[in-house]
């Protein structure tokens, strides 16, 4: 018998008068408001203007929350698309089910259309970020644990989770994956804060980091979960999608540290520079065209001049010797 164990909410929802404040869906809500202010702090560091990540994540968060359904609703179509399940269940993202693999793929494309209408690249931006995501997927973890889901193997562990009796699982204590991955995160997120400033990490290294540090905490993590998952060569197959995105993260790294060394200088550019650049170009045209018509004043100036002198000239001409001449 176990005596100390981690114990679970009797319920995941709050009910507050008549809304209903779902633990999953507030664990979500506060790790995004959570990686928006510390990637405001960082992005601000970097030279960039206060409120930018917050604009663009306008963007990435619900590209980001579809994109991780999306993935989830696939690799696990059998719990809403086989016999005796209801497919409308796809849609109540509330009672959990988010694929961070999704998540980063289709925010990552939302951040770059957010990122392009602000003139901004997007490496820089999802280098500032990175931190706070992995503090974000910390706390949204504890989501799980509202929920009663995507626990581990049993265990009798002081720091088991106790798991009461409910539908598709049975009443024991098991390994806290949710907490395993919650600080495995947080320390993903302390690992970038040190290499950022430690190596100046720039063009997208940053996030590359994140996402191959969390990839390999994600792949034991994932080899000790007991729920339902497909299985390719006897891995469950996000195993196998952290060692590829994992590879791939390494090779980004690599890469760009040769092609484009160092970090960004100008991470966004500056409105209000941009507007003094226009107003000095419209002063030094209207001063141009002061000078162009003060020039051509003198030219016309130094036009009349001669000719008048001509003029003179001729008189003594015409009234003196010429007639003289003409006479004789």
């Amino acid at each position: 018998m176990n005596l100390a164990f981690i114990p679970s909410p009797s319920t995941g929802v709050i009910d507050l008068g008549p809304i209903p404040l779902r633990g999953y869906a507030f664990c979500i809500i506060i790790g995004v408001f959570v990686a928006v202010w510390f990637g405001n702090k960082r992005w601000v560091a970097r030279g960039g203007r206060a409120g930018t990540v917050a604009d663009i994540a306008v963007w990435a968060v619900p590209f980001g929350l579809v994109g991780g359904r999306l993935y989830h609703v696939i690799t696990d179509y059998q719990l809403y698309f086989s016999d005796g399940e209801n497919w409308v269940d796809a849609f109540k993202i509330w009672e959990g089910g988010l694929g961070i693999w999704g998540a980063i793929a289709l925010g990552a494309v939302g951040a770059w259309i957010g990122c392009r209408r602000r003139g901004i690249p997007l490496p820089a931006w999802a280098d500032a970020l990175a931190p706070g995501i992995a503090l974000a997927q910390a706390i949204g973890r504890w989501g799980n644990w509202f929920n009663q889901e995507l626990y581990g193997k049993p265990t009798e562990v002081p720091w088991a989770l106790k798991i009461s009796e409910g539908p598709n699982r049975v009443a024991g204590t098991y390994h806290p994956t949710f907490l395993y991955e919650s600080l495995w995160c947080i320390g993903v997120a302390l690992l970038v804060i040190w290499a950022d400033r430690r190596f100046k990490l720039g063009h997208g290294r940053a996030f590359a980091l994140y996402v191959a540090a969390y990839c390999t905490g994600r792949a034991w993590i994932e080899y000790m979960r007991v729920d339902e998952a497909h299985h390719v060569l006897g891995l469950r197959l996000n195993v196998w999608t952290s060692i590829v995105v994992f590879v791939l993260a390494v090779t980004y790294i690599v890469i760009s540290a040769k092609v484009r060394p160092g970090r960004e200088e100008i991470v966004e550019p500056d409105p209000e520079a941009a507007d003094r650049v226009d107003l000095s170009k419209g002063d030094g045209g209207s001063d141009a065209e002061g000078d162009a018509d003060t020039d051509a004043g003198d030219a016309e100036k130094a036009t009349d001049g001669p000719a008048d002198a001509t003029d003179d000239s001729d008189e003594p001409e015409t009234n003196g010797a010429p007639e003289t001449a003409d006479k004789s």
